[in-house]
């Protein structure tokens, strides 16, 4: 006799920027009166705020004919001014390289903790398992399959068991 698994639900989750801006582009635009409220207050937690967006230095950029949109991964703030460096990542990098002394580097946006009820975690799970099974899954959905698929692998349909 199979055991069968037992789901522990945690409706906190660590998400990182990209994760933050697939989630938000993830989650169903409409739905049930109830639905659309919960979803309101999680896409609020996911985005921006100001703080959030100036040590980003959200921008487009063409890399390779493409345009993407790109952030900064590192934060610099002068030690002797406690001024925040606004620079392309690059250029902050490089500049920590060399005077590290001078800098302070801190993760621009580091992971935050958001609340993630049954319903909406459930409504995520839909999306990646329809996503999943179209194979229209990208890189940037990785982390977030393991993230909320992780216990429900079984809901998939995919794979095969022994």
């Amino acid at each position: 006799m199979k055991k069968a698994n037992v789901v522990k639900f945690n409706p906190k989750k660590k998400v990182d920027v990209l994760e933050r801006i697939a989630l938000l582009g993830l989650l169903p635009k409409e739905g049930s009166f109830a639905n659309l409220k919960l979803l309101r207050v999680v896409k609020e937690n996911l985005s921006f705020n100001e703080s959030e967006n100036r040590a980003l230095q959200f921008r487009q950029e063409t890399v390779d004919g493409i345009p993407m949109m790109v952030w900064n991964i590192i934060r610099l703030k002068n030690k002797t001014t406690g001024d925040i460096v606004r620079a392309p990542n690059a250029v902050l990098q490089q500049m920590a390289a060399q005077d590290p002394d001078a800098f302070e580097v801190t993760p621009a946006c580091p992971a935050k903790e958001i609340f993630f009820g049954e319903v909406i975690e459930g409504l995520i799970r839909k999306v990646l398992k329809e996503l999943d099974k179209a194979e229209k899954l990208t890189a940037d959905h990785y982390s977030l399959y393991e993230k909320f698929m992780e216990g429900h692998e079984e809901e998939t349909g995919g794979g095969t068991r022994h």
